[in-house]
């Protein structure tokens, strides 16, 4: 599997997406049920009820009589209301637009978010592989060495001490055996994790197609102001902020009135114990008109709540844009540092190779000791190591740094992929 592989399964597997998509499809809703306040409501009633009457009357001579009566009576309405005048449910779909915004900003960062998730675990686990590598290959060479030692201690030429140095390096290469095996299986856990199969060989990196390249344009300031532009964080809390102004004015509305046109039949029998078994018919279009006068200070309590929720939005939306332009300047400054630092591991790298060839070749002719030579490949795998680590912290700033900025999420992950072998 390679990065593009590992992404696509992502993008179906991995739960928090899921999850995502699925808040983005319920945010979209609100938009039609904000404009189904404006449409016409049409309503429908029927009844009918068994009715017991019992009356209690004086006769002609004075005497009460009562008298009882059953009837069933029924009632079947229908009505039209179709809102004139309604700034509350006006604003509330102005609102809904901002809340449908928002939603899918959100859901653009979850999936700028998995561009980064992806990509670390992905490089985690080959730095692993690496790791272990270079600890196998310690093991070997620090086996052989102990090997020599004993032979040569043997034939009368070795020292006790380069047996104890080399076994107890051994013993440490061991140690650092095991914590490599088990950092690799965790890493490739990870993965599973996210694309919800197994992770049996990942594609590794190909130093010969790595392009070490430094940001385009060179300017950070550019890269900020892009960033503010184009970052889903931004546009998310920018929508945000939107639906909180919507509902200052939204709740500001609750002091005007309302007008409401209304279209009404209805059809009654046996309506009223003065005319039972008579039946009536009524048809009635007007318009209704609604003004708050008092709630108790509902509406002037929901005013002071918007407006303090509109300044979070808006305090919450300067905080992102302040953190947004360090995490810029540092994903920025790991490319362009993180350039220099991998040539530099470069040349160190050849340095120990070369002091390695060196030392081995001195131990030959007696002037360097085996501990020399054991110095000089432990300072060689280190650089090899922080080397590979390097290459991996630069192509993960390359990546944080297109999610910052909102660039396109796959041509993101085929730039990177383009530097696995196989690609």
């Amino acid at each position: 599997l390679n990065l593009k592989q590992i992404y696509q399964a992502a993008l179906e597997q991995d739960a928090t997406i899921r999850a995502s998509r699925a808040a983005t499809d319920a945010g979209r809703e609100r938009l039609p049920q904000a404009k189904a306040g404006l449409m016409p409501q049409i309503s429908a009633s029927a009844s009918r009820n068994n009715n017991n009457l019992s009356s209690t009357s004086p006769n002609l001579l004075g005497t009460p009589v009562t008298s009882t009566d059953q009837y069933f009576s029924d009632n079947r309405s229908l009505q039209l209301r179709q809102p004139i005048v309604n700034m509350q449910r006006w604003l509330q779909f102005e609102q809904a637009k901002s809340i449908v915004e928002e939603a899918e900003a959100n859901l653009d960062k979850d999936l700028q978010n998995l561009v980064v998730r992806v990509a670390g675990s992905y490089f985690e686990a080959l730095l692993a592989d690496e790791q272990l590598e270079l600890v196998l290959a310690q093991k070997t060479t620090y086996s052989s060495m102990l090997d020599a030692a004993q032979k040569a201690i043997l034939a009368g030429s070795g020292t006790r001490t380069d047996i104890d140095d080399a076994r107890s390096r051994l013993d440490m290469a061991i140690a650092q055996e095991l914590e490599a095996r088990q950092n690799q299986d965790l890493t490739k856990r990870q993965l599973q994790v996210l694309i919800n199969q197994p992770v049996a060989k990942l594609s590794a990196l190909n130093v010969g197609a790595l392009k070490l390249a430094l940001p385009e344009p060179s300017n950070l300031d550019l890269w900020t102001q892009k960033a503010e532009d184009a970052s889903p964080e931004i546009k998310a809390l920018q929508a945000r902020l939107a639906a909180s102004k919507r509902e200052v004015s939204k709740a500001q509305a609750g002091h005007l009135p309302t007008l409401d046109a209304v279209a009404q039949w209805s059809n009654s029998g046996s309506e009223n114990i003065t005319r039972i078994n008579s039946r009536y018919e009524s048809k009635s279009v007007g318009v209704q008109l609604n003004i708050p006068l008092f709630s108790g200070g509902y509406v002037n309590s929901t005013i002071r709540q918007a407006v303090a929720e509109q300044m979070r939005a808006e305090e919450t939306l300067e905080a992102l844009r302040r953190d947004l332009g360090v995490r810029v300047h540092k994903e920025f400054r790991g490319m362009t540092e993180g350039v220099l630092r991998v040539r530099a591991l470069e040349q160190a790298v050849r340095s120990a190779e070369q002091m390695l060839k060196s030392t081995q070749m001195s131990l030959k002719a007696g002037t360097r000791t085996q501990l020399d030579v054991l110095n000089a490949q432990q300072q060689y795998t280190l650089a090899l190591r922080d080397l590979a680590q390097a290459r991996f912290v630069y192509l993960m700033s390359k990546v944080k740094l297109a999610a910052l900025v909102g660039d396109d999420a796959q041509a993101s992950v085929e730039q990177v992929n383009a530097a696995l072998s196989g690609q």
